[in-house]
């Protein structure tokens, strides 16, 4: 799976710290996410969503060998 996380975060200016604030996890789980290397769960990714503003998808895609 890909993500633009990353991206979405420097959009809204915040930092790792800050969004793990927002949505009550770890900055390591932010960084994990970012990272490809955690896979969030539906609660954390709609969590997400509300943050962004937008739709899971299009922060989160599949990838052909997911």
């Amino acid at each position: 799976m890909k993500n633009t996380l990353k991206v979405e975060r420097a959009i809204l200016n915040l930092t790792q710290e800050e969004l793990a604030q927002k949505i009550g996890v770890s900055r390591q789980t932010i960084n994990s996410i970012e990272t490809n290397r955690f896979v969030p769960s539906t609660l954390l990714s709609l969590k997400l969503s509300k943050v962004f503003g937008k739709q899971v998808n299009e922060f989160f895609t599949l990838e052909l060998e997911d």
